[in-house]
Formats: C-alpha cells, sequence, structure tokens
C-alpha cells in the first residue's frame, strides 16, 4: 500500500511531465492539496514530505484544524477552494491566504469588508459555473466579464485569476479552454482548474494551480 507521500510524489511527478509535455515552464504549476475531510494527523505526513500548500472547502473545519498544524510548520499557504457564505467572510479571511470562489456580489463585498477591517488584502479568484449547473456555483460565462469589472473597478478586491470545476459528465478540455479564453481577454494570468482525475489535462490548457486531493490522501470517507 503506497503513503500519502508516496502518492504526492507520483503526483508532483505527474505534473512536472505535463509541464515538459505542453512546454509550460518548469514549477510554473502550483499544487494545492486538497485536505477536506481529512484530519490533522493524516495531513502531517504530507506536510513532512515538504507540502506546503492546501485547500479546504469549509471554513469551520479549517479553523478546526489549521491553527495546530501552522504551529508545527511554516510557510503553510491555505486556500478556500469551497463555496463561501457571506456570514463567514470574517473566519475565512482570519484564516485563509487565498479565496478562490468569489461568484457573487454580496460576498465579494463581504471579503473587502473583512479585509479592510482586518487589513488583510487576499488575492481571490472568479469562480465560473463554465458548464452552468443549476446546482453548482459559480457565475455563468457570460457574466464574467462584467463581475470581473465589478470586483475590480467598483469593489476593490485584487482579483488575480479564474476557477472552474467542469461538468463530471463532460470532457474537461473544453470548459478549460473557455476559463482560459475568459481569462486571456480580462488580463488575468492565473488559472484553477484540474482535479484528481484530470490535472494533467489542465496543465495543458495552462493551470496555474492544479487542486488534487484523492491520488494524495486517498479516498474520502463522507460518512
Amino acid at each position: 500500500m503506497t503513503s500519502a507521500a508516496d502518492r504526492l510524489a507520483s503526483v508532483q511527478s505527474d505534473i512536472r511531465a505535463a509541464e515538459a509535455e505542453f512546454g509550460r515552464k518548469e514549477e510554473s504549476v502550483t499544487l494545492i492539496a486538497v485536505s477536506k475531510t481529512f484530519e490533522a494527523d493524516d495531513i502531517r505526513p504530507v506536510l513532512d514530505a515538504g507540502q506546503k500548500v492546501f485547500g479546504e472547502n469549509r471554513v469551520q473545519e479549517a479553523m478546526g484544524k489549521w491553527p495546530g498544524l501552522r504551529g508545527d510548520y511554516a510557510g503553510i499557504e491555505l486556500h478556500l477552494i469551497g463555496p463561501l457564505q457571506s456570514n463567514k467572510a470574517k473566519e475565512a479571511v482570519q484564516t485563509f491566504d487565498v479565496i478562490h470562489t468569489v461568484d457573487r456580489p454580496k460576498i465579494a463585498r463581504a471579503l473587502k469588508s473583512e479585509m479592510d477591517r482586518q487589513d488583510r488584502q487576499l488575492p481571490c479568484f472568479i469562480q465560473v459555473n463554465t458548464g452552468e449547473e443549476p446546482q453548482k456555483a459559480g457565475i455563468p460565462p457570460r457574466e464574467v466579464d462584467a463581475f470581473i469589472s465589478q470586483c475590480r473597478d467598483e469593489i476593490g478586491l485584487s482579483i488575480i485569476g479564474l476557477m472552474c470545476i467542469p461538468p463530471v459528465d463532460e470532457a474537461p478540455g473544453e470548459h478549460f479552454a473557455l476559463l482560459e479564453k475568459i481569462a486571456d481577454r480580462n488580463g488575468l494570468a492565473q488559472l484553477s482548474m484540474g482535479m484528481s482525475a484530470d490535472y494533467p489535462v489542465a496543465v495543458g490548457f495552462g493551470a496555474t494551480h492544479v487542486r488534487v486531493g484523492s491520488a494524495i490522501f486517498g479516498a474520502r470517507d463522507y460518512t
């Protein structure tokens, strides 16, 4: 049975291979190890192996395990990659270093208000619902350009890129290509896309951040 550290090394190797295959600069892609649902003791071996960048879906869960881990390991960068409610903006700004899921004006304003109050300006990604799935968070592609302008110019957030989660039953490449096109025309250099099943494909479409969980930590027990 392989260890989490072994699986981490395999994922890192796959990313480097994809960078080479698609003519990307070496180490131009940041691996976000998605540790949602896993306990602190499950995360420690991955930290011990040198991984510093992690992703969590839920603010409360992150608040429960990351303060202790940050006390034991220096240089951790924590990304919020799950949906955020405006009433959790305060805790999100306190806990995370990067926000990937800005998808409506209310949350953008709540985040900016908290960032100003805490004097902590976090870089943000806008989540795009590329498949326009009604059950999924994210702003529709046709509304993204205007929303980017609103976040930047009116609200004053630091928008550094776009994020998407393609539909599970569709080829991810077309969604990655769409996200890259939207980012290009808005002058955004960073793309958060690609998960355990498709992260090498995402590298080929310009991903700067891939969010990989089960391929590192193993299958999740949601019970």
